[in-house]
Order: C-alpha cells, then structure tokens, then sequence
C-alpha cells in the first residue's frame, strides 16, 4: 500500500480553480519528483498534501484521510515539509529553530548536524544572520527533526549556489541510502533529480498527465512538460 497517495485531486483559491485531477502516490522508501513548468500546480498540490488549502479528491496517508485534517494534524501523522522560500524563524538561532518543531524520534539537533555541518558551526547564530544556502538547510534540517515518514521539499535548491546546491543535493542522497525515508521533491535539476528519485509525476495545467520510473523520464517530454 502507498504511504501517500492523491487520486483525482481538485482545489482553489477561492473562485479560482488550481488543480484539476492530480494523481501520485509515494511509496515506503520512495522517492518521487513531481515535475512541471512554473504554475502548474506543484506547490499547491504540496499544500493540499500539508493541509494548508481545501481539496477535494482521494487524499490518504497511510490509509487514513487527510482532507479532515488542520495541517498541524497532517504534520504529526509523519509529513515533514520544507517549504518553498525556506521560512526560517528568523529571530531564532538554529539551534532554537531546530527545536521549535521537534518531536520524538532519531533526528535530533545532532543527527541534523552531522548531516549538515554548518548548521553545526552557526548553532548559537540567529537564523536571519545565514546565507540563503544555510537557511535552506536550516529548513531541511526542521522538517527532519518533526521525524517525519515522508519528507517533502519544495525547491530545496533553487536560487543556491552551485557548492550549496551539491551539498544539498549529497544529503539527500544520504536520506535515501541510509534512512529509507519516502521523499516528494519539487526541483528543476533533472541530473540531480536523476540519481535519486525513483519515479517522476508531472503536471501540466494542474493535472497528471505522465508518470513513471525516472528512467523513462525522454528529452522528448522534458521538452513539452518541463521546459529543460
């Protein structure tokens, strides 16, 4: 059984509609890019997952329904999401940050930062005082401390620098090979992308219109649906 899974999922901003029938699962262990040009509904199909927007569709996580639920519901459920534009508290330190959400489990302050050791350096630093690159890791490292079953990340690397960016990117590959954690990636680097997602969904005007393994993933519909 998927530990997430989206079937025909609608939703709005108000009088706008935003999603027309958006469908993806996520396996244990999985990761899975949701690909799509800008606009195209993959971040408000995160905020559907998270419960930050209304929605209507089949919308499960681990066999239970999500639609009823407040997003700080979702979140203790096991989805751990590290948002679009990072979002720090910015007048706390890391450290405070990366305690501000924290729940149970094996990622603690210091599993985060050996996994990303700058956060350890700037520990005692408020988050406002980082670079972009440490402030996305900071994000990362908040969603990971909630211990979360799935991880979700909302453009992790855009807008980085290409060393920050590497270093992101190798710690999730690390995610995948040593935790097992089912990852939903929203990015544009389809090398990257390649190596460790599982699967590719893309949108296009709101909806799924391909699926499958990344390896399948041709120039040919990069072209159409993704503009690389």
């Amino acid at each position: 059984m998927s530990l997430l899974r989206v079937e025909n999922l609608t939703a709005s901003y108000g009088a706008s509609q935003a999603l027309f029938g958006v469908d993806l699962t996520v396996a244990e262990g999985e990761v899975v890019s949701l690909m799509g040009r800008n606009g195209m509904g993959k971040t408000t199909t995160v905020k559907a997952v998270c419960r930050m927007i209304p929605s209507a569709g089949r919308l499960t996580f681990d066999g239970r329904d999500l639609h009823p639920l407040p997003s700080h519901a979702a979140a203790r459920l096991g989805i751990g999401l590290s948002p679009e534009g990072r979002r720090c508290f910015r007048d706390l330190t890391v450290a405070e940050n990366l305690a501000a959400a924290a729940r149970p489990g094996p990622w603690d302050i210091a599993r985060v930062t050996a996994l990303f050791p700058r956060l350890g350096e700037r520990r005692a630093q408020r988050a406002a005082s980082l670079s972009g690159g440490e402030q996305q890791m900071l994000a990362i490292g908040r969603a990971l401390t909630t211990n979360p079953r799935l991880l979700i990340l909302d453009e992790a690397t855009e807008g980085l620098a290409p060393i920050v960016r590497q270093e992101i990117w190798s710690a999730i590959a690390t995610l995948k090979s040593e935790t097992g954690m089912a990852i939903l990636i929203i990015d544009k680097a389809l090398k990257e992308l390649s190596a460790v997602a599982d699967r590719a969904v893309i949108l296009e005007r709101g909806k799924t219109v391909w699926t499958g393994p990344m390896a399948a993933l041709t120039p040919d519909l990069t072209d159409r649906y993704v503009g690389v």
